[in-house]
């Protein structure tokens, strides 16, 4: 499913596809952003994996970006159907395909790799891979009452002078979508063999660090964790942002190598 909005695409909101070169021009990398974000809170990230080489695909996911407006029309079948189609049309190209994701970013990560287990690996920062049945419990009446948002989720950064470029909104009936996502991925979570880079911050106003933990408990693949000390949740903007960058690339490599 595409959904086109009816707003122009934000400055720093674009989305981003880069050639690779190199020794590894070969291998890919999804670069996915998260709810009510955009690719510019990604940006960093996927210029790291640019630098090193790699085939780097940075999609601005349907309703984003533009107008929250746009983005109560979406929900998470077109969110997922947006990265599953960013995914083959790499992986045509490409000989391996790393998948990383912030948030619900990772979430859609998670998701594809249920369904594509020839994915060499995820980087996953602070993802949403577990039920929260508190939140569906907040929004049920909220939705009931004809409410469509609420305060806004975004920029969640520990590092001063840093915003990163969100809806100053949280869509309600978007947000159960992607609860209900979350829902139906756990029974496929154990069935997840493939290579996990895990980055958790402890302090995390958005997604509990418990989520990582959830994930890292559930998988059968291995999983590598790294802790973001000195971030929040949106911290490939924040203080850990070289950290992540690194640990992200090199991992890239070593997957893509095996």
């Amino acid at each position: 499913m595409t959904v086109r909005g009816q707003y122009d695409v934000l400055e720093g909101a674009e989305p981003g596809s880069w050639a690779g070169s190199g020794s590894n021009a070969r291998n890919g990398a999804l670069v996915v952003h998260g709810f009510t974000g955009t690719p510019q809170s990604m940006r960093p990230l996927a210029e790291a994996f640019v630098a090193a080489g790699v085939t780097t695909e940075m999609p601005l996911l349907p309703g984003h970006g533009t107008h929250l407006d746009d983005m109560l029309t979406t929900g998470w079948a077109d969110w997922s159907a947006a990265v599953e189609t960013a995914y083959t049309e790499l992986a045509a190209h490409c000989d391996h395909v790393v998948v990383a994701g912030l948030s619900m970013g990772g979430t859609l990560s998670i998701w594809l790799a249920t369904r594509h287990p020839e994915i060499a690996g995820l980087v996953l920062v602070n993802p949403a891979a577990m039920p929260q049945p508190e939140i569906a419990e907040i929004l049920a009446p909220m939705l009931e009452a004809g409410e469509t948002t609420f305060d806004a989720i975004g920029n969640d950064i520990a590092k001063q002078g840093v915003t990163e470029l969100a809806y100053d909104r949280t869509p309600l009936a978007q947000l159960a979508s992607l609860g209900e996502a979350i829902d139906a991925l756990q029974p496929d979570l154990a069935g997840i063999e493939l290579p996990i880079l895990l980055l958790t911050s402890p302090q995390d106003h958005v997604v509990p660090p418990a989520s990582s933990d959830h994930l890292a408990a559930t998988v059968s693949g291995p999983v590598e964790r790294v802790t973001l000390q000195d971030s929040f949740h949106v911290a490939t903007l924040d203080n850990d942002q070289g950290l992540i960058n690194t640990s992200a690339v090199a991992f890239a490599e070593r997957v893509c190598r095996a």
